[in-house]
């Protein structure tokens, strides 16, 4: 007499409709590990997909799925008049490994985890702490621009007419250093906006900002080569220098920007310098010319490399934005770095660089062994929101928006937090500094515990000082303003009150 499985002897979990695995798939799961384990043997008749239906009260074409995905992989063998049967043709030693596996799991999973062993580089960037990822957008996070006034209808449509552009011929491989019109537009842009000096072939397109900083580096710099870097400055410049294993020589920021002769005399050769000079993040001063002239002479001197992160120029509201840096380098010493998640959107994840005439070929060679480029329908659509004059005009309405924003948070910090924290308003930017006291009974106040107990009630307002590599001579809080509505940035201030008191 063939043997017919008894599902409730076999001790079954149920079948969960509300888990994120589909029913017929959470029913193979169940059916391949009591094969696997021995629970069924070799030659087991099934019930019918009727009978087990009913028994599982699900639909029967989920036990036929479940069934047909079991029969491909070769458990299970199915004949007209002889049924559905475990397969006779699993040897017993591949069940019996397989066995000793799923045990092995199992108890593997009850355990603590053990730590992998990682690369150099990966240890070193893993200790650098980061919450952007997945994360919600919270008060005054200084890395949003206005999400909620992005054009959203606008760009939806642009999307569909790219997609119409699409053509067999344009399917295949794309060229590593971006789709060529897009490259073309945003030369012409750069040129006219931002005072850089470059052809379309100068311009590499990247996933975002931080590929194109570890790309630079990853391509520049090799093990222990020193690097200056802001301080304080963005912490991704620093994840992808400790990455690479470089020497970063934090160098001080002032009201004229990088003090140039402070890097000079701690690391005179330096290999690369890293600099933000229209809006230095996250202090939001501008470097003076004569910074800028100095930096350039160091760099041509030195036969060094700068990089400058022109992250937010495009936000200055007093005045036209101020040139690049690049266009001063005559030298082609100066790497431009840019990207479109503070103008647009985060996750649209297309940045640039505009690079030296003599770093096009290797960096060519680079990006097509490491990365073959960004998607061609991400590329077309951007290209054509630029070139229609869309592009031009959200960054005037932002402009507007974001200046009226900063006014607001400027007051309510002056009204609701007057004493606990102190705003200084700034023509330029997506964020403010909120200084806290200087001293509280002769210590700094901590600005990190700040930032850690105001992100428990939905404030992300970064500390200065997990910005900065050396110690600063006052605490603080970045505050970016771009991505909270009007009407939200005083009830957000006054929340904050609560927890900035305890530190006064």
């Amino acid at each position: 007499m063939p043997k017919i499985a008894s599902f409730i002897s076999l001790g079954f979990v149920e079948l969960d409709s509300s888990h994120a695995l589909p029913l017929y798939r959470q029913l193979y799961e169940i059916l391949r590990e009591s094969i696997l384990t021995g629970q069924l043997k070799a030659g087991t008749r099934l019930p019918s997909t009727r009978a087990l239906s009913d028994e599982w009260s699900v639909s029967r074409n989920t036990v036929i799925n479940a069934f047909s995905q079991l029969t491909a992989e070769g458990y299970l063998e199915s004949r007209t008049g002889f049924g559905t049967r475990v397969t006779e043709e699993l040897p017993e030693e591949i069940l019996q490994v397989a066995r000793s596996r799923i045990v092995q799991a199992k108890t593997l999973a009850a355990q603590p985890a053990v730590p992998p062993q990682l690369s150099e580089r990966a240890e070193a960037v893993a200790k650098i702490p980061y919450s952007w990822e997945g994360a919600l957008p919270r008060a005054f996070c200084p890395t949003l621009p206005a999400l909620d006034a992005f054009p959203m209808g606008l760009w939806q449509k642009v999307t569909v007419a790219s997609m119409q552009d699409l053509s067999h011929t344009n399917l295949g491989q794309l060229s590593a250093l971006g789709y060529g019109p897009l490259r073309e537009a945003l030369a012409i842009y750069l040129q006219t906006a931002r005072g850089v000096r470059c052809t379309p072939d100068q311009v590499i397109i990247t996933n975002g900002t931080q590929q194109a900083l570890t790309t630079t580096i990853n391509f520049l710099l090799n093990r222990n080569a020193q690097a200056w870097m802001e301080n304080p400055s963005y912490i991704g410049i620093r994840a992808a220098l400790q990455g690479a294993l470089a020497d970063i020589v934090p160098v001080r920021v002032d009201e004229e920007g990088l003090v140039v002769d402070e890097g000079i005399e701690a690391a005179p050769d330096a290999r690369l310098a890293f600099i933000s000079p229209s809006h230095q993040y996250p202090l939001g001063v501008t470097m003076s010319l004569a910074r800028r002239l100095r930096l350039l002479q160091w760099a041509a001197e030195k036969q060094s490399w700068i990089v400058e992160d022109d992250y937010d120029s495009e936000y200055r509201y007093a005045g036209y934005p101020l040139s690049a840096l690049q266009g001063l380098d005559h030298d082609g010493r100066v790497i431009y770095i840019g990207s479109f998640s503070k103008v647009l959107y985060p996750a649209l994840r297309i940045g640039y660089m505009v690079v030296p005439h003599s770093l096009i070929k290797p960096l060519h060679a680079v990006r097509a062994h490491a990365d073959r480029g960004v998607s061609l329908l991400s590329q077309m659509v951007l290209e054509r929101f630029i070139t229609e004059g869309h592009f031009a005009r959200h960054i005037r309405r932002m402009r507007t928006l974001y200046a009226d924003r900063q006014q607001v948070l400027v007051e309510a910090v002056e009204t609701h937090l007057d004493g606990l924290l102190d705003v200084v308003p700034n023509d330029a930017g997506l964020h403010l500094v909120g200084w806290l006291p200087p001293q509280v009974d002769g210590k700094l106040v901590d600005d990190q515990l700040v930032s850690n107990k105001l992100l428990k009630i939905g404030i992300d307002a970064p500390s200065l000082s997990s910005l900065s590599m050396q110690p600063l001579t006052r605490s603080g809080l970045v505050l970016g303003y771009t991505s909270v509505p009007a009407v939200e940035i005083a009830p957000a201030v006054v929340k904050m009150r609560s927890v900035l008191a305890q530190f006064v």
